[in-house]
């Protein structure tokens, strides 16, 4: 093997010898009470943005801490968007089928006009 092999499998070797720093440790997954998300969703009817203050209060009455409450509102205030615009697809789907419903509807009561202006 000449220098330059040997250079090249030694190049080779480091890069699975080198340690890559481990990844810091996501949080596990809270798992809510359903008396937490009760009270959560309750709140969320009538404030869909919280105060730090009331973000506190809130933390604090169901014992959770200020960023996972940050972090529900911000979740649920997701989930409405997403279903806001999954009910606007639904409605203009809707009107689609109604439209297209009573065209055909029309062009039935006009075949039926016409069949009579024939038989006359």
């Amino acid at each position: 093997m000449d220098p330059g092999q040997l250079h090249e499998s030694h190049d080779h070797l480091n890069l699975f010898s080198i340690r890559q720093q481990p990844k810091k440790k996501r949080k596990s997954r809270t798992a809510f009470t359903n008396q937490q998300i009760f009270e959560l969703e309750k709140r969320f009817l009538y404030q869909k943005y919280l105060s730090p203050a009331d973000r506190d209060e809130i933390a604090q009455r169901l014992r959770l801490t200020n960023a996972q409450v940050i972090t529900w509102f911000q979740n649920r205030r997701a989930k409405l968007k997403r279903d806001m615009e999954e009910l606007k697809k639904d409605v203009e789907t809707v009107k689609m089928e109604t439209i297209i419903l009573n065209n055909i509807q029309d062009f039935r009561l006009l075949e039926k006009s016409d069949m009579r202006k024939n038989q006359d």
